[in-house]
């Protein structure tokens, strides 16, 4: 959504981004405390509308090996964000660097998207998605390989 409409006005990309960013987060922030406070109830029954049980299941792992890293990754990676809103808030996660790491990967991601569309006009918006998409696995794969190399040292 936020492709479309930087392109149609792109004299507004960074407001946009800015936007989008506050908001992603601030649902972020819900989600979290969904998983903290209504998991029982409201967390289950979101899990179910997006079949995310299992993926919820490897959410957990990761967390207990990466810590808020993978909130980071979630926020700018096309790994699904919400789930880990919501396994922040079941396991525990400090809110504030729950809340810097989603700033930074939600920030990263729609910063990147507008300055895409910004720059590259109506020619790169058919190639943005596979775009956003590669430079986001890449992105994980980095930080996975550092934190992997960080481990071994």
């Amino acid at each position: 959504m936020l492709a479309p409409m930087v392109l149609a006005k792109r004299s507004a990309a960074w407001r946009f981004a800015f936007i989008a960013t506050i908001t992603s987060v601030l649902g972020g922030i819900a989600g979290y405390f969904i998983g903290m406070y209504l998991f029982d109830s409201m967390g289950q029954w979101m899990l179910d509308a997006y079949h995310a049980h299992e993926r919820f299941e490897q959410v957990q792992a990761l967390f207990s090996e990466y810590g808020v890293w993978i909130v980071f990754i979630a926020g700018f990676t096309p790994i699904p964000y919400k789930v880990f809103t919501i396994a922040s808030g079941v396991i525990g996660v400090a809110l504030i660097p729950f809340v810097i790491a989603s700033l930074f990967g939600r920030a990263g991601r729609f910063f990147l998207v507008s300055a895409i569309i910004y720059w590259g006009g109506p020619a790169i918006e058919d190639s943005l998605e596979k775009w956003v998409e590669r430079i986001g696995w890449a992105t994980l794969l980095l930080i996975v390989c550092g934190l992997g190399i960080s481990k071994m040292a």
